[in-house]
């Protein structure tokens, strides 16, 4: 991309060509961005001043001497990560490339409330720093994911039937005891879709993340970009009716929503009935993955629900992928067999001409590294990096 000379590359546009790794000379930069050599020195020597490009290097000689080479610092700082669920919270210190530094899960009652288990929470981060030898001081930012609609805006749960208690409290202030670094919060299916996104930007630009687990979610993105709606409850499909819940009461308070006859809970509320100990979904895919047939029937059936759920939206967006994550999909041949068929069988023929149907990439750390990617995508983004650099509004 060569840019017009009166539109001349910022020194945030010339970072996401080194961090996305299409430039690491500044002969390269030039190139790319029509810059004179010393318009690229001075933008490098200023992302340098904020610690984000390595020291050059002598990169490989193809005569003569050896191009200096730049390099993303992607040890500059740190991210702090939070994925809560129902059973357990994710927790996580990443690079700036989103590599997991270390990694830890905390089990917690199904009902907790924030006071309760956000300052625990706080604890765990700081046990995480020590472990990696940073402090709160070299966190750039912590990326948290709750289920749910998501006030952004306000960093809090906008409504979640299954985290009583948490809607409209502010999560930030729990944390400033580890950090100063701002929190970011969205919904735990749309960061999965924003992990997925990152695997698949240039080939699957247009795909639809399902999270199957205790509860049922979806993430959207269209055209590279993830889809929250007018007040972030896109993607809210476990509370989408169906005729074979009809009547039946959901958690969410109404009738009639998938969640009450395919999901992780209802799947589980199933097999109580029958006398059986289970206490959560992943008990019931234990079961399954075993040869339990009475659990596997109950998983695939979960897939041909959900499945006809997702046929409406299939024709709706025509996605070049539909992704499967949460707990269910580690019994994926069970439960994409049912899915597949319902949306097979539902969706129209030309929006499912050229669908893949596949479980999530990152398996188990999909969460983790969607919060990451929360963070750095904002914080590292062009316009970003330009703000911090004019000590403007934002920086």
């Amino acid at each position: 991309m060569t840019r017009p000379s009166m539109t001349p590359a910022t020194a945030g546009e010339v970072f996401t060509l080194i961090r996305g790794g299409a430039a690491t000379t500044r002969s390269e930069i030039g190139k790319l961005t029509g810059l004179s050599r010393t318009a690229v020195s001075a933008r490098v020597a200023a992302l340098q001043s904020l610690g984000l490009i390595a020291d050059d290097e002598e990169g490989p000689s193809t005569g003569g001497r050896p191009p200096a080479t730049l390099a993303f610092a992607d040890s500059a700082g740190v991210v702090l990560v939070v994925a809560i669920g129902r059973s357990r919270a994710q927790l996580a210190v990443t690079d700036l490339a989103g590599a997991i530094l270390a990694a830890e899960d905390v089990d917690k009652p199904v009902n907790v409330g924030p006071d309760d288990l956000m300052p625990d929470i706080a604890t765990h981060l700081t046990s995480l720093l020590d472990r990696v030898d940073r402090k709160g001081d070299d966190v750039i930012g912590v990326g948290l994911s709750i289920p749910g609609t998501v006030d952004m805006t306000a960093g809090a749960s906008l409504d979640s039937p299954m985290m009583a208690g948490w809607d409209g409290v502010a999560l930030a202030p729990y944390l400033t005891s580890v950090t100063d670094a701002p929190l970011f919060v969205d919904n735990d299916a749309n960061v999965m879709a924003l992990a997925e996104l990152s695997e698949r930007r240039e080939s699957a630009p247009n795909l639809l993340m399902i999270k199957a687990s205790t509860g049922l979610g979806a993430g959207i993105v269209l055209n590279g970009v993830l889809q929250r709606g007018s007040i972030g409850a896109a993607g809210e499909i476990g509370h989408t009716k169906t005729a074979a819940a009809r009547g039946m009461k959901c958690r969410c308070g109404d009738v009639g929503c998938v969640e009450t006859v395919a999901s992780g809970w209802a799947l589980v509320h199933a097999l109580q009935d029958q006398g059986r100990d289970v206490g959560h979904v992943r008990d019931v895919i234990r079961l399954a993955l075993d040869g339990d047939g009475e659990a596997r029937r109950l998983i695939r059936s979960s897939g041909r629900l959900i499945g006809d759920v997702i046929a409406g939206a299939v024709n709706l967006l025509n996605p070049d992928v539909l992704i499967i994550g949460g707990d269910m999909s580690e019994a994926d041949e069970l439960f994409l067999a049912g899915l597949r068929e319902s949306v097979y069988g539902n969706a129209t023929a030309l929006a499912t001409r050229k669908l893949h149907i596949a479980s999530v990439s990152h398996g188990a750390q999909s969460g983790i590294l969607g919060c990451a990617i929360l963070v750095l995508d904002h914080l590292l983004s062009a316009r970003q990096i330009d703000l911090r650099l004019a000590g403007g509004p934002g920086a």
